[in-house]
């Protein structure tokens, strides 16, 4: 198959591309930095041209929440508009557990939202697939907040899956036909954001005091089962301390 991965280089993009190419397919990789442009629609025509499926893996830049709102919605409107002219016959969408339960959150999963509800009222055939946190989150979220050797982080319940994993499962949606919305994607055990951001520090090396507190980004909206996966989620194998021991080496 040719399949289109948005956001090619990125964490999850990256891996989704050497899995898909591991499995003999022909992957056109879509990025700024390699010419295509989600944001003008610059080179997206011709890098969708042949292609059966288009996996949306792409991030934000740190932005201001409507800033960050307009770029999910700017290139995902782009894309689908380009699928349709081409005869892209698939949209995949990686997305967040949870979202949709909560209010509060990151200007991140706003843009979530809003790239759902696009893809739900498009006309290209879809797959959203819904993941919760990343392995590397908790120290990610930690750093937000560092001032001085001292940062802020909220003691959310998490069940947190590796990038690999998750990866993997987007790359085999991406052969498939589209399903809808996906079931929840997770990793083996739950997990606490503030323990986890800790023992990654350890792990690398890093000095930091945590302070746990729900003023933050991640409000008590997401306390408590909120941001873990629901019924018949799909559980990835790679635990949080396996992924820890693999970055130590």
């Amino acid at each position: 198959m040719r399949i289109a991965v948005a956001g090619a280089t990125g964490n999850i993009g990256a891996r989704t591309v050497a899995f898909l190419e591991r499995e003999g397919h022909e992957v056109v990789r879509i990025s700024r930095s390699l010419g295509v442009d989600l944001i003008t629609g610059q080179g997206l025509d011709a890098a969708l041209e042949g292609v059966d499926t288009v996996v949306d893996a792409i991030s934000s830049p740190p932005m201001s929440p409507a800033e960050t709102l307009d770029y999910f919605g700017t290139t995902t409107r782009n894309l689908l508009a380009a699928e349709e002219r081409g005869g892209v016959r698939h949209h995949v969408l990686l997305s967040i557990v949870g979202i949709h339960r909560v209010e509060g959150g990151t200007a991140h999963y706003s843009g979530k939202r809003e790239q759902e509800r696009l893809i739900e009222e498009g006309r290209v055939p879809w797959t959203i697939v819904p993941a919760t946190q990343f392995h590397d989150f908790a120290a990610l979220a930690a750093s937000w907040t560092e001032r001085d050797g001292v940062a802020t982080i909220a003691p959310l319940l998490v069940q947190p899956i590796a990038p690999d994993d998750i990866a993997h499962v987007l790359a085999e949606v991406a052969i498939g036909e589209p399903q809808g919305r996906y079931v929840d994607v997770a990793g083996p055990e739950p997990q606490d954001l503030v323990d986890m951001a800790r023992r990654t520090n350890d792990i690398l090396g890093r000095k930091v005091k945590l302070i746990p507190t729900w003023s933050g980004l991640l409000d008590e909206s997401m306390a408590g089962n909120a941001m873990l996966p629901g019924e018949n989620a799909r559980i990835a194998p790679t635990t949080f301390d396996q992924w820890l021991a693999a970055i130590a080496r």
